[in-house]
């Protein structure tokens, strides 16, 4: 199969998520017993080996050396993408995971809910995915169907009213660890698209501090600038905290929540009693269609 930068990272927050599996449920920052499973064989044997704590603590230390605080940040932001759906439920018709990746939640969902989810991703990433769910499954979900997108070019809502979106469904949007892999003027276009969701929709999505993107502060990882602005210049696009809220409004969204390291680190870190750091590099947000 193809490769590109992009594309390859879906696979290390999933591989995070398995390895955090193996901690106790008092202990887990996110539960998600298919990450493991839907990963390559050779990925699952490295999960594997993180049953033993002394590997686990020593792959998270390497991670935080790497990049202070960004174990907890993408666990937590799985988990907040995950209880903000879990309490709309009630409420939503449908859920759109833009960015899909490897991502579980879908396939999970469909354990407690017929709600339709539609997976959208470039068209390498739900090549990959079609084959991981039949490998998983042999029968996937019905309730889950795989949308193949280029945000940069492809009309996002007539591409998902193909696949048999409804449009005027109240929509959950999760929009995870995807801004900062698109140009300003992808982001523009999808929030564009989005504006005709109807009243009730929500939508959770992170971004990268503009800053950081920017050039003009890069010591909360020094490393991953090297890696993603650098050398591959794979990360394009950051926002600020104090500016989402406007920047929403003017695609029509209101915004609820955001979750920063200090949220983060209250919310989900201390209650399990683990002592990690949280990063400010990247945060997510919650909004609501006004």
């Amino acid at each position: 199969m193809a490769r590109n930068a992009a594309a390859q990272t879906a696979f290390g927050p999933m591989v995070l998520a398995a390895i955090e599996q193996h901690e106790s449920p008092a202990r887990r920052l996110v539960d998600d017993d298919l990450a493991g499973s839907f990963l390559p064989r050779g990925l699952r044997a490295l999960i594997a080996a993180t049953r033993w704590s002394p590997v686990r603590s020593a792959m998270m230390a390497a991670s935080d050396r790497s990049a202070p605080g960004m174990w907890a940040g993408i666990s937590c932001r799985k988990r907040y993408a995950d209880d903000n759906l879990i309490a709309a439920l009630g409420d939503i018709d449908a859920v759109v995971i833009l960015g899909a990746g490897l991502d579980t939640r879908g396939c999970r969902l469909s354990r407690r809910s017929t709600i339709p989810v539609f997976e959208v991703d470039q068209p390498l990433n739900i090549e990959r995915k079609s084959a991981v769910l039949k490998r998983v499954f042999g029968t996937p979900p019905p309730s889950v169907h795989l949308v193949a997108v280029d945000f940069e070019r492809d009309d996002l809502m007539a591409t998902l009213a193909a696949a048999g979106y409804r449009r005027d469904a109240r929509t959950f949007f999760i929009w995870e660890g995807v801004t900062q892999y698109l140009t300003a003027e992808a982001v523009d276009a999808t929030l564009a698209q989005l504006r005709a969701a109807p009243a009730g929709s929500r939508l959770d999505f992170t971004y990268v501090q503009r800053e950081f993107i920017d050039g003009v502060d890069i010591s909360a990882a020094p490393s991953l600038y090297r890696r993603f602005r650098e050398r591959t210049q794979v990360w394009k696009y950051g926002l600020r905290p104090d500016e989402v809220e406007q920047f929403l409004e003017g695609y029509g969204w209101r915004l609820l929540d955001q979750l920063g390291p200090d949220e983060a680190r209250d919310r989900y870190v201390q209650p399990t009693g683990r002592n990690l750091p949280t990063s400010g590099l990247e945060w997510s947000a919650l909004a609501a269609k006004a």
